[in-house]
């Protein structure tokens, strides 16, 4: 037990880089992944839950990064088209790997592309809100337009409004807790009413991600190739994913 003890507390001293919570995402993400894969649908076994409970993670430090990369970026028009080419490569890898049409809205209005689309849509919100210097109902309808094109995405308008958010109040990480407990809460209400009950609660384990994010000690980290590595790892993996998603089941629908 001390062991342990000393070795929180020299985590809690160093704290995490960018890198490192990177690469604590991309683990979740794949062991997320490889659950829906070897458990599809929304299976009742205590083993499956606690796989996706751990994929939780992944989702909420994305949303970080896009906030904290919106502020750094030197070039937010690039930034923002680099994400939109990322998420048009995702939709079609993501769609591959779980059974899904490329063509929106074919098999429902839930999950119809990867959450990159919110997330390039949050970082443009991000860009226009806060740097172009509209009134506010201008802000207001932006708003609206963006919730209402992230919504059929994964992760839906969450993925678009907690960067927002986060952006908004960063460097304050209580009012960012708050943004991640009050649309935890909506997103996990949403999922609960209109897609599975036990499956909506578990989407609650988003908030373990705030005592991994406290850790942040806002430096890069050792590995200067881990942007480029996550760009290049999302849509491999999710192709991978597919292609044993053939082998086993054929062509089906591995997610609902």
């Amino acid at each position: 037990m001390k062991g342990i003890k000393n070795m929180f507390s020299k985590l809690k001293d160093k704290g995490l880089s960018t890198a490192d919570l990177k690469l604590i995402a991309i683990i979740a993400m794949t062991i997320d992944h490889l659950a829906w894969l070897f458990f599809p649908g929304f299976q009742r076994v205590w083993y499956v839950y606690l796989l996706h409970i751990i994929g939780r993670l992944t989702a909420p430090i994305m949303w970080f990064f896009i906030a904290e990369g919106s502020f750094y970026t030197k070039d937010p028009k690039k930034y923002i088209g680099r994400l939109f080419v990322f998420a048009i490569i995702s939709h079609f890898a993501y769609s591959f790997a779980f059974g899904l049409s490329p063509i929106p809205f074919k098999s429902g209005i839930f999950n119809q592309t990867s959450v990159i689309w919110s997330l390039a849509i949050a970082a443009a919100l991000i860009y226009a809100v806060n740097k172009c210097g509209l009134s506010l109902w201008q802000n207001i309808a932006l708003i609206v337009l963006a919730n209402l094109l992230s919504f059929p995405a994964d992760w839906s308008c969450i993925a678009t409004m907690v960067p927002f958010f986060l952006y908004s109040h960063r460097g304050d990480l209580k009012k960012q807790a708050k943004d991640f407990v009050i649309f935890a809460i909506i997103y996990s209400t949403v999922y609960f009413i209109f897609i599975d009950k036990v499956y909506g609660l578990l989407q609650l384990f988003i908030l373990l991600s705030i005592p991994v994010l406290s850790l942040y000690n806002g430096k890069a980290g050792n590995n200067r190739n881990m942007k480029w590595l996550f760009y290049i790892y999302y849509p491999a993996h999710l192709v991978i994913v597919g292609l044993v998603r053939l082998a086993l089941y054929g062509n089906a629908n591995i997610l609902f």
